[in-house]
């Protein structure tokens, strides 16, 4: 299965006999799969259906659904005052102006305006009217958040190959200096056994011991060689199924981990040590990028 982004986005709207209705998803990054429902409370029973649909299809990210329904004039019917509310909100109106001795008159124009306060005679939406249409234009919106997600997936995935095989690239140009770089190497080793020894006797152990250790500092051939298998690593997990993302972050920082120990041995390398340590620097921005990308993925 291809790669998908967590970021996308779907609107579905029909006229219905009661009012026209609009469902919308948005999807935005999160580590997890986090779901938010903004719609009028006659849809509340849908909730949990839609719910179901969406985890189906959506294993990460910040979703977002909205329902709006707009009723015709026919559908509406005639509207109503909330009596009680208006009561409620004209009490606490003047309550408020007495406490504070505002010279303040409640304005009826405001008070209809508010939500509640205008009611339909039409009743509330029924089930067998319009909830069987909002589950179909979910699932419809689902479909197209999916083919969106798709399309950014591709895209992402596309840059990602692109920079694991410029990081290949490096790797490439980095074993070829290390080669070269090996005298220096050995100078380097020479120099502090020279010192260690100082024309004095030293056990022969102690001595096979530090040569060792101090070669293992200097070499950068194990860390060139995991870095590369992490930048085939990375094209197989695009490959791969399941949350590429998370997967791919943990790699990412073992990428990191390998660089940061090429750049920590390249010093006092001469000029070699220099390009080196520049190449070094140009893998940890590669590196950097891949990871912009992959924080996108699901």
């Amino acid at each position: 299965m291809p790669i998908r982004s967590m970021t996308g986005f779907a609107r579905v709207s029909r006229a219905l006999p009661p009012g026209e209705l609009t469902l919308s998803i948005k999807a935005v990054n999160h580590r997890g799969l986090d779901l938010h429902f903004h719609m009028p409370p006659e849809f509340d029973a849908v909730e949990p259906a839609m719910r179901a649909a969406i985890r189906k299809r959506v294993s990460r990210g910040h979703i977002q659904v909205q329902v709006f329904f707009r009723r015709t004039a026919d559908a509406a019917g005639p509207g109503i005052v909330n009596e009680a509310l208006l009561r409620t909100w004209i009490e606490s109106f003047r309550a408020i102006a007495d406490r504070y001795a505002l010279d303040s008159k409640p304005d009826l124009n405001q008070a209809l305006r508010l939500p509640g306060m205008m009611e339909s005679r039409s009743g509330p939406i029924t089930e067998e009217s319009v909830e069987h249409e909002v589950l179909a234009m979910a699932a419809e919106a689902i479909d197209e958040l999916d083919l969106f997600r798709a399309r950014e997936g591709a895209s992402i995935e596309t840059e990602i190959r692109s920079r694991a095989a410029s990081l290949r690239e490096i790797v490439g140009k980095m074993e070829g200096i290390r080669e070269r770089a090996l005298p220096y190497f050995h100078q380097r080793l020479k120099d502090k056994l020279g010192e260690l020894l100082g024309g004095a006797q030293i056990d022969p152990g102690r001595l096979a011991q530090e040569a060792a250790i101090l070669a293992e500092r200097s070499d950068i051939s194990e860390e060139l060689v995991r870095l590369k298998t992490h930048a085939d690593q990375t094209d197989a997990l695009l490959a791969a199924e399941g949350e590429t993302g998370k997967k791919l972050d943990f790699l990412l920082q073992e990428m990191n981990r390998e660089t940061n120990t090429i750049l920590s041995k390249t010093g006092g390398l001469g000029e070699q040590g220099l390009t080196l340590t520049d190449l070094g620097l140009a893998a940890k921005a590669e590196i950097d990028r891949i990871r912009e990308q992959s924080l996108n993925i699901e």
